[in-house]
């Protein structure tokens, strides 16, 4: 089923033995249009500390009540690598995470996001876990990270082949992969505003630098795409006439 990202913000992580706190974002990976991680922030037990969480880890999402159910316990989130979330994550904090967490890196495998709710080896809920220690750890320069915050992203301007079309404001994506498939883009002033989806297909480059995101087709044929309402479930007929509508395009 496709979802809102930001519809995801505020779900529980709960696991073994208690609530570990709430999703606040998402890191996904810039190549793949993939979620790699959710960045949860834990609750008083753990001084608000935010630690991210692969989507691999999670068990079958409760989305009636808004959580997502992990194999995890506390004391493994307590002696996780301490990663701060406020700076970029670079390839040895990822490869630090893989380590101590023991769940598969996805660096180098697009095939990472099929299955991505299948568990975890048994030995990860069996024992408790220390932080591994990283003090000989050479990182390569060449083994850039390429994750970027969903919040960050939000208010990029769309560039297309012509001209400026709107700005992000969410994101869509496959429950089954967590791959983002659609942009939700706003077009238009604040008070004729619209909202449309935009297929990652589409997307020719991302200008990090300048806060856009450039596309290939003409401001006509985004601003005339079937109108988006955030207010109702992405459904199957709604999917086919956009699919028809950039086919063309």
């Amino acid at each position: 089923m496709k979802r809102n990202v930001e519809n995801l913000v505020g779900f529980s992580m709960i696991e073994t033995d208690g609530e570990i706190g709430k999703v606040e974002e998402f890191y996904f990976d810039d190549q793949s249009w993939t979620i790699r991680y959710l960045i949860v922030k834990t609750g008083n037990w753990l001084s608000e500390k935010k630690v991210l969480i692969s989507p691999r880890v999670l068990k079958q999402p409760d989305w009636e009540n808004q959580q997502f159910p992990v194999s995890l316990t506390k004391n493994q989130i307590e002696n996780s690598p301490d990663i701060d979330t406020d700076k970029p994550v670079s390839r040895q904090n990822e490869e630090a995470l893989s380590a101590y967490y023991t769940w598969d890196s996805y660096w180098g495998d697009d095939a990472h996001g099929a299955g991505i709710f299948g568990s975890m080896p048994s030995e990860l809920y069996e024992s408790d876990m220390v932080a591994p220690q990283n003090e000989e750890y050479v990182p390569d320069p060449n083994a850039n990270t390429h994750l970027r915050s969903s919040e960050e992203v939000k208010g990029y301007i769309i560039h297309a082949t012509n001209g400026e079309v709107g700005k992000v404001v969410d994101y869509i994506i496959d429950d089954t992969n967590w791959k983002i498939d659609y942009l939700v883009v706003e077009c238009g002033s604040w008070l004729n505003s619209r909202k449309i989806l935009l297929s990652t297909k589409k997307i020719t480059e991302v200008n990090w630098e300048n806060k856009t995101v450039i596309v290939n087709i003409s401001t006509g044929q985004v601003k005339d795409s079937p109108e988006y309402d955030d207010s109702k479930p992405l459904d199957e007929q709604y999917e086919k006439s956009l699919s028809d509508y950039y086919s063309h395009a």
